[in-house]
């Protein structure tokens, strides 16, 4: 619980920052004491602009402004694309990225080294929030929300010899990734509200990719709130398909990993 968290020891914490549309979540984590996680959402004011309801955040919650050992922001939206890290030059990364994706005002294009899995993720920030938070929090990293999630999921898939999909669940979305004893065949974003946009995305991509319906995998994580009816419909199609543990908050909690 975030209220129990004694800030006057907050350099010793990471604070990880999601930032997303629909909302903003942080966890506050304590990596010399016992490592657990405290965890705190924020809704925002979709009449106000990304960078409006993060002054306003910070305006409302103290702890915010207190100093911290180290301070993660996690870019949580569907504006990001891969290069094969051996094609990768720093001076064509905009280049590259708005070549896959339509131009976009007021966007900085920022971009993730994933040497375990020689892939660069290229992705976009809205600019104006970009440097407030760069004001607030002067070494603050900045990464992709698929980033800690794929070396995570990388690291997970080399267990066994078969196939495995990974389907981070957000409000309005799904992120899939799947692999094939750690090398990532797929990693995209959909737009799904409703439990059968979610199944029939996961089931043609599954198809397409020729997985097994008897012996591959699929793991869900994320915001999991109507788990229950969606695990009764994929399994009826797929035989091992698992919760995460954690599910929640995956992404605030991999990106320590990657300190």
């Amino acid at each position: 619980m975030i209220e129990n968290t004694d800030f006057n020891k907050s350099e010793q914490y990471t604070l990880s920052i999601r930032l997303s549309t629909d909302g903003f979540s942080f966890s506050v984590f304590n990596p010399l004491g016992e490592g657990e996680y405290s965890f705190y959402d924020r809704q925002v004011d979709e009449s106000l602009s990304l960078t409006a309801n993060l002054k306003q955040t910070f305006r409302e919650v103290e702890w915010l402004n207190r100093p911290y050992r180290r301070v993660n922001a996690l870019i949580a939206n569907k504006r990001f694309t891969f290069v094969p890290l051996e094609f990768f030059e720093d001076e064509q990364a905009e280049t590259v990225f708005f070549h896959n994706l339509t131009k976009k005002d007021n966007e900085l294009v920022q971009y993730d080294i994933l040497h375990n899995n020689n892939i660069v993720v290229l992705y976009g920030v809205d600019k104006t929030s970009f440097t407030f938070l760069r004001e607030q929090y002067a070494d603050i990293k900045f990464h992709a929300q698929s980033s800690p999630l794929i070396e995570y999921y990388a690291a997970k898939s080399r267990l066994g010899n078969n196939r495995k999909m990974y389907v981070y669940l957000q409000t309005g979305s799904l992120n899939v990734y799947a692999y094939e004893r750690g090398r990532l065949l797929l990693a995209n974003s959909f737009d799904c509200k409703v439990n059968a946009d979610r199944i029939y995305y996961l089931l043609y991509i599954w198809k397409e990719l020729g997985l097994d319906q008897e012996r591959d995998e699929l793991h869900l994580s994320g915001n999991l709130n109507e788990k229950k009816d969606l695990l009764a419909e994929l399994r009826k199609f797929i035989s091992r398909v698992f919760v995460m543990n954690p599910a929640n908050n995956l992404d605030l909690q991999t990106i320590n990993l990657c300190e």
